[in-house]
């Protein structure tokens, strides 16, 4: 079904080794520069401002347009306004899709709207109201077009299939563009994914997303790198469907994707929807090399399903259905392991019921489920049957209110009603544990694209667990309408057929408010109680005295264990209020330690060093220069998943100063730390709880450029001798370290 494959040269429809396309008579100086033959050197080249473009050269990116959504957008107009912003300087999309309930905290959610329209109106943005379209579908609709870069604040910022690379970043990087600066990352690596074969009936977008992720993520074969979508197979895909496999490249840790848009699918898209100008054919050049292939089989792809806590974690669907027993036990017990609470009983094994694996709730929504070829296919699914009248529910989300009106009008909506589904609206909620938060022990399964631990919305710390599994929205509708027992869709007897979307812009002309270009520079911003402005953060020191506040030796810890979703996305617009939250649902005393290590840490700016601090430097052999204290994170390997920036900021104004890893997860939460002022520290050692780690000469060192860092581990009598390393710096990010965060890099500029 996958091959994974190292580098590769496509040429004439096929990948050939450097021996083979050397006998097909190419000549060697035609292979040298063959990396620019990709879809993605040509528009990482067309939207470079230094002119440089070679493999691993420096990229300094200008993007076409941004977008954030209602939890996101606050903080970046807020940092962006006291770095000076005046306008706007490209298209800027705010939508409200993430708090559209306003259903926590009193009055702060809607508060947000009005501050984001408001904004929107000062300095020139696109304002998409709540319930109107989920961020990505609506950048999809009206913002996307063949060669264009995206920057978005969401993790999930792909548009890849219809020929625009997008990106998912922490709110900093947006804040740059929009102070006219550049996204700077070193020229990536470029991985083929080459598509053969045709997907049978009842397979859809996301049985080949999780088959992909399932392959690559576990050996990082895509991390940080642009997965270029290649191959025939491309042609036997509606563009839905590819949009649905492509949003889901965000849980391979890639760094971007595109797609050849050489067909009528595309065009169609941008025609139906009166771009055309926005649509043109790209694909890769004669001789194009790639650093890697994965070779997928459309045809031999079967519905899968990824169980508890991780995408990767994908299980051909039928093996489930044929042998809960032992699958589900192994499964139970891994989560088990990694919930490591003795309060919880997590249960996966109770859901078999004579042999049948059975599930409390089923949903279909977001950016990956909620799309008009999913919601067709499965209300023709659900045609004429039920979903029961017992425990199961299914709720179907659908993505924008074009694909909902035209849904009405194709009738997809009344099967569904009919069958018992409920229909709600535009709403990423599902997504992140902010709607259709599922029982306590209750199984779902979601067309949605993440099932991290509590990502449902559930609090182990309070003794709450829940389970995700993800599934296609196909074998979704094939389990509701065996009444929530887990059914596949292949070679399940329904019409397939999609009928053509019909699109009609003025739902948004008459909601969306677009003030791109119409900045209107004296109208005020529109504050609520809970929007704060960022608290003081000091430069950075000579020498630092890190106290680790958590440590944290599962292999992977995800955003949302950092700073969980849900009801806490609430308060991001008040960073004080929102820290509280900081590893809440991984390490409950977190925030109690950092806090009492800031308060150390601010009785040394009146006093000078607390005695435990004057000890441990004494024991480590003194220091010469200043120094501060800070608390730190030591984690295996941190970061995975959302792109949120507050997972660092929380650490940040509670006083944190550094993370200690022996990778990062993602470049997005590495690149979030830096813009905090936080130093993202390696190290192939071990850590415990408590250790001082006495870091000498860091500024001098941050300042120089230089990549490692004499350290001292004082462990109570004990001292380690230690070297702590990053990953090479940029000359901004060494001078954003050094300045304490990006707010006060541009306050000195």
């Amino acid at each position: 079904m996958i091959q994974l494959k190292q580098g590769a040269y496509l040429y004439d429809g096929k990948f050939l080794s450097e021996e083979e396309i050397k006998a097909k008579g190419v000549a060697p100086e035609n292979l040298k520069d063959a990396y620019k033959g990709t879809m993605a050197y040509s528009i990482l080249a067309a939207h470079n401002t230094t002119g440089v473009t070679a493999k691993g050269e420096p990229l300094k990116i200008k993007f076409d347009a941004l977008a954030s959504h209602d939890i996101t957008y606050v903080g970046i107009i807020q940092t962006a306004k006291a770095s000076g912003l005046q306008e706007f300087p490209i298209p800027y999309v705010l939508t409200n899709c993430h708090n559209s309930l306003c259903a926590v905290g009193g009055t702060i959610n809607e508060d947000d709207h009005v501050f984001g329209l408001s904004a929107a109106k000062k300095y020139g943005g696109i304002f998409v109201p709540p319930h109107q379209a989920v961020i990505h579908t609506y950048m999809r609709e009206c913002m996307s077009g063949c060669g264009k870069m995206l920057l978005g604040s969401d993790s999930h910022t792909r548009y890849g299939a219809l020929g625009t690379m997008a990106m998912g970043e922490g709110g900093p990087e947006l804040v740059k563009q929009l102070l006219k600066r550049t996204y700077d990352i070193k020229y990536p690596d470029v991985i083929a994914i080459n598509l053969t074969g045709k997907p049978q009936k009842g397979v859809g977008p996301q049985d080949v997303a999780l088959a992909i992720i399932g392959a690559v993520f576990k050996c990082g074969f895509v991390k940080n790198k642009v997965m270029e979508f290649v191959g025939d197979g491309i042609k036997n895909l509606p563009i839905e469907y590819r949009n649905g496999i492509d949003v889901m490249t965000t849980e391979t840790t890639c760094l971007s994707s595109i797609w050849t848009t050489d067909d009528e699918e595309v065009k169609n898209y941008y025609g139906v929807r009166g771009r055309l100008d926005d649509y043109k054919a790209i694909k890769p050049a004669e001789i194009a090399y790639y650093d890697g292939v994965v070779e997928v089989d459309l045809s031999k792809v079967v519905p899968q399903i990824a169980l508890p806590f991780h995408p990767s974690n994908v299980y051909n669907l039928q093996d489930v259905i044929d042998n809960p027993g032992d699958i589900l036990s192994a499964v139970e017990k891994e989560c088990n392991r990694l919930l490591n609470n003795k309060n919880i009983d997590f249960k996966l094994t109770d859901k078999i019921k004579d042999g049948k694996v059975c599930v409390e709730q089923g949903i279909i929504a977001g950016c990956a489920g909620g799309t008009y070829d999913n919601i067709i296919e499965a209300s023709r699914i659900l045609k004429d049957r039920s979903v029961g009248d017992d425990k199961f529910t299914l709720s179907v989300y659908p993505s924008s209110t074009p694909i909902y009106f035209d849904l009405l009008a194709k009738g997809a909506i009344s099967d569904l009603v009919k069958s018992g589904a409920n229909i709600k609206s535009c709403f990423c909620g599902p997504c992140f544990g902010a709607g259709d938060v599922p029982a306590n022990n209750a199984l779902s399964i979601r067309h949605t694209t993440r099932n991290f631990e509590s990502r449902e919305g559930s609090k182990p710390a309070n003794n709450q667990i829940a389970s995700v599994a993800l599934m296609d929205a196909r074998s979704i509708a094939a389990t509701a309408a065996n009444g929530g027992v887990l059914t596949s869709a292949l070679g399940l007897d329904y019409d397939n057929s999609i009928p053509q979307f019909e699109y009609d812009k003025s739902i948004y002309e008459k909601r969306v408010y677009n003030g791109w270009g119409k900045a209107q520079k004296d109208a005020p911003l529109q504050y609520g109680p809970n929007i704060c402005d960022w608290p003081e953060v000091i430069e950075l020191t000579d020498n630092i005295a890190v106290k680790l506040a958590a440590v944290i030796n599962d292999p992977v810890t995800t955003t949302d264990e950092l700073i969980p979703s849900g009801e806490t996305s609430s308060y991001r617009s008040n960073p004080l209020k929102l820290a509280e939250f900081a590893l809440s649902r991984k390490v409950p005393e977190y925030v109690g330690r950092a806090k009492n290590i800031y308060a150390d840490e601010l009785a040394r700016r009146d006093n000078g060093l607390p005695e435990e601090y004057a000890n441990a430097v004494k024991k480590a052999g003194g220091v010469k220069g200043s120094i501060s204290i800070g608390s730190g994170v030591y984690a295996v390997k941190p970061g995975d998943g959302s792109a949120r920036e507050q997972a660092a900021s929380c650490q940040r104004v509670l006083g944190g100063v550094c993370n200690i890893a022996k990778e990062y997860a993602t470049k997005r939460y590495r690149s979030n730390l830096i813009n905090w002022g936080m130093l993202p520290f390696l190290s192939d050692e071990e850590f415990k709880l408590g250790d001082i780690v006495i870091v000498c000469d860091v500024k001098k060192t941050i300042d120089e450029g230089g990549c490692e860092f004499k350290a001292k581990v004082v462990r109570g009598d004990e001292v380690i001798d230690r070297v702590l390393r990053v990953d090479p710096l940029t000359a901004d990010e060494r001078e954003i370290i050094s300045r304490g965060c990006l707010i006060n890099y541009y306050k000195t500029r």
